[in-house]
Parts: structure tokens; C-alpha cells; sequence
């Protein structure tokens, strides 16, 4: 990580699997072993409803797995299939070029983003926090600050010791998400004076929120009432670099 505080003025910590991307953190798994993807679907839809922890779910996950994701499967599923919103790398380099760290806080896989970035699919961020579950040797293009997200509350933490070490005040902070597994973190991020954004809302991060009087202060793209069916159509009409004008106004001064 950079060792100057104030090298960033302010930070954005985001989800990425159905929240910048309308893919899901299994999806490179059921593309090389299509045979599992009922099992996997089922466990993301536990662990970000709540049912089950993050750990749970990798446990589940390591037991259906007939051998490891090699670079080569993890490419060829990136080749045929990496997808983010439109607008998302914009808006990453929109952040960067101004001194706004953005930060990749999410349950998808450290092996997935270090191919991501390897293979230059989205601009490199500075900090990443993911799961560990798929991890390959380190590369000059994995992002400088790897931290591992083992449950759904770690994205609190590891945005918190971000936060600490850049010295970053606490109406510079900004915390977005999709699903309940976000819940933890908009929970962190309410006491900590953080900006919370709902990004394609499910019901799950809404009822997790309402139940615990967490506030979502701004809602962009698609939001999902109960039992509501994805969208993915008309998700993939929003443009996040539409999310400049408030961000500015969010982060006064950026």
C-alpha cells in the first residue's frame, strides 16, 4: 500500500458481483463445470441472503470442486464472458485521476481480478479485498494492497483499516453494494458517517438495511422488490459515470 497518508483524499468501497458487474462470483466456476451450477447458485443466494456465512458457502464450494481453477480456465471464462456495467472502468478512472481511491470490497475471487487486471480489463485499483478461495502466484499487475475477505463482515474491517491508514475523514467515505451479504458493511458504514449507495438493490440488502434502521442514502440503477426477478436488460441501460454528479456532490472538494 502507498506508505503517504494523503495520497488519497477520499475512498470508495464497492462490491463487485451483481453490483458494477451483472456477473456473479461462482459464474467462472459453472462455466468450466456447468454440471455445478445449481449447487452454486443456491449457495450465493444463501450467503448473501444470510442463511449461511461466506465460510460456509467456501466450504460448500471447495466440496463440489473436482480440482483447482487453473489460469487457463479462469482465462477462458474472462475471454468468453467478463461483463461489467456500463461505464464502470470510466468511473474508476474518473476516481483515480482525482485522487479517490476505489476499492474492490467483495466476496468474487483474488483469482478472478488478478486475471481481470493481468489481462487489462478494467483499470488496476490500488486496493482489493476478496476472497482467497481462488489465488494464484502474485504478478506485477495484481493491485498493490491485497487484503482477504474470509465473511461478509471483513468488508467492514478491511475498508475501516483503509480508511485508518489513508487518514480519510469520515464524510469522504463512500460504501456501495447490491445484496444482503452487503449488509454488514452499510451496517459498518452507517456509525462510521459513510455515504451508503444501493447499486441494482436487491430486496435482500433493503430488508437487511430496514430491519436495523440503516439508512441506503441513494439508490442507483435497477431496485428489486421481494421475490422480484432480475432485470438484466434494463440493468444494463444505467451508465455508472452518471454517478459523477453526486459523487461531487457527496465528496465535497474532489
Amino acid at each position: 500500500m502507498h506508505d503517504r497518508v494523503g495520497t488519497f483524499n477520499a475512498v470508495i468501497s464497492s462490491d463487485w458481483s451483481e453490483c458494477l458487474s451483472p456477473s456473479g462470483p461462482f459464474d467462472f466456476i459453472a462455466f468450466n463445470h456447468p454440471h455445478l451450477e445449481a449447487e452454486l447458485s443456491r449457495a450465493f443466494r444463501r450467503y448473501t441472503g444470510n442463511e449461511i456465512t461466506l465460510g460456509e458457502a467456501g466450504q460448500k464450494i471447495r466440496s463440489l470442486l473436482p480440482g483447482p481453477v487453473t489460469e487457463e480456465m479462469m482465462d477462458a471464462y474472462l475471454d468468453r464472458s467478463f461483463a461489467a456495467y456500463p461505464g464502470v472502468a470510466d468511473l474508476i478512472e474518473w476516481c483515480l485521476s482525482r485522487g479517490i481511491l476505489f476499492m474492490i470490497n467483495t466476496t468474487a475471487m483474488i483469482g478472478y481480478f488478478q486475471r481481470v487486471f493481468a489481462k487489462k480489463l478494467l483499470p488496476r485499483v490500488p486496493v482489493l479485498s476478496a476472497n482467497p478461495l481462488v489465488r494464484y502466484a502474485a504478478r506485477g499487475t495484481d493491485p498493490e494492497d491485497v487484503r482477504e475477505l474470509n465473511e461478509t463482515r471483513d468488508k467492514g474491517k478491511n475498508t475501516a483499516a483503509v480508511v485508518q491508514h489513508f487518514g480519510i475523514p469520515a464524510g469522504r467515505i463512500v460504501v456501495m453494494g447490491d445484496r444482503g451479504g452487503d449488509g454488514p458493511h452499510f451496517e459498518w458504514a452507517a456509525p462510521a458517517g459513510a455515504f451508503t449507495i444501493g447499486s441494482m438493490t436487491k430486496h435482500s440488502l433493503s430488508s437487511y438495511c430496514r430491519d436495523r434502521d440503516i439508512p441506503i442514502r441513494l439508490r442507483f440503477g435497477v431496485s428489486y422488490g421481494e421475490g422480484e426477478g432480475r432485470d438484466l436488460e434494463k440493468e444494463k441501460r444505467f451508465d455508472f459515470m452518471d454517478l459523477v454528479e453526486p459523487l461531487q456532490a457527496i465528496l465535497t472538494g474532489c
